[in-house]
């Protein structure tokens, strides 16, 4: 039998467990974040509820470009519209956790808890919130033959007419629908809602005279604002328009605080490594510092008010608050 010095003996466990630490360092340093796995290396799959010709879809198809060229990897854009645009996000909330399938969450994702008793996924609860890239105000349109040329002149209409004055959005629970009920509850007025199956349909029934009022996303009334087919009263955003600059906000008008938008981010399944979660944040944010991405999207309409993953998810939970509100005063009951 071989004997070794208790020197030897210790040289040797000194050994073994140095080449122990150095084989495991990899895997531990992935594990504390330090080195993360490469991505992506296949294409990546980016989810969104709105049809196509829609400024979602537009803007989605733009940062889907722009980060295939940047990754040297293909971003497919995959609509998946009806059920409230709550058919991507429920997909993407079941998808593998590995940053290949990916959600343009968006206002209808903060307006969802207000309008569903039990759905399926929670973007507060089971997605990563990344990071915001912009938002296209509403715009609050009246027929010319309306005898209110202002905000105040409109509200103190509709307190003079009681239940006589309509409006014409989307079915309930819209981010239209939605914003003139605020704008309601905010003043105190009584305006009809009349329902419609498309923007299209109650714009076309505004030009002709037969509802009183419209909001809408701003980018389907520029032309006719221009041309004098409607009279624009307000935007919705908190802060004027880049595109119609003249039109004052809702809030500087006799509603301080009134703020809405429909606005659009980029979510992740929350079990998605951090390190990937961290790369998506950071390359978003960077392409939309870049003047070519920046006016490809204000062309769509959309003002680039980027947040980080932090202030996007107090945003988030800012919103989700307000739309419950909003539904509750509506007399909009979840289902």
């Amino acid at each position: 039998m071989i004997k070794f010095s208790a020197a030897v003996a210790r040289m040797f466990v000194r050994s073994v467990l140095l080449s122990i630490a150095c084989c495991a360092s990899p895997a531990l340093a992935q594990s504390q974040g330090t080195s993360p796995p490469p991505y992506p290396v296949k294409p990546v799959r980016l989810m969104l509820g709105p049809a196509p010709g829609s400024v979602a879809d537009g803007l989605t198809r733009v940062m889907a470009a722009a980060l295939s060229e940047l990754w040297k990897q293909q971003v497919i854009v995959d609509n998946r519209p009806g059920a409230g645009n709550t058919i991507a996000p429920a997909i993407v909330a079941k998808s593998a956790p590995d940053g290949y399938t990916l959600h343009r969450c968006g206002v209808g994702d903060a307006i969802s808890p207000a309008l569903y008793k039990k759905p399926s996924y929670s973007h507060l609860r089971d997605f990563g919130l990344l990071a915001r890239i912009g938002l296209t105000p509403n715009i609050f349109v009246v027929h010319p033959s309306v005898p209110a040329k202002t905000v105040k002149e409109f509200v103190a209409l509709a307190k003079a007419h009681p239940g006589k004055l309509d409006y014409g959005a989307t079915g309930v629970g819209s981010s239209p629908q939605l914003s003139f009920e605020l704008f309601k509850s905010m003043t105190g007025i009584n305006v009809v809602h009349v329902p419609y199956k498309a923007a299209a349909m109650a714009q076309t029934d505004l030009l002709a005279g037969r509802i009183t009022a419209q909001m809408s996303n701003l980018p389907n009334h520029i032309d006719t604002v221009r041309r004098g087919k409607v009279r624009a009263l307000g935007v919705t955003s908190i802060k004027r328009s880049q595109r119609l600059p003249e039109i004052p906000t809702i809030a500087e008008s006799g509603v301080p605080g009134y703020d809405v938008s429909s606005w659009y981010g980029m979510c992740s399944p929350i079990g998605v490594d951090k390190a990937i979660q961290k790369k998506i944040e950071v390359d978003v944010l960077r392409l939309l510092k870049t003047p070519e991405i920046r006016q490809r999207l204000v062309d769509l309409g959309v003002d680039v008010e980027p947040l980080d993953s932090g202030e996007f998810a107090a945003f988030f939970r800012a919103e989700t608050a307000k739309w419950i509100k909003a539904a509750r005063d509506a007399g909009i009951s979840p289902q």
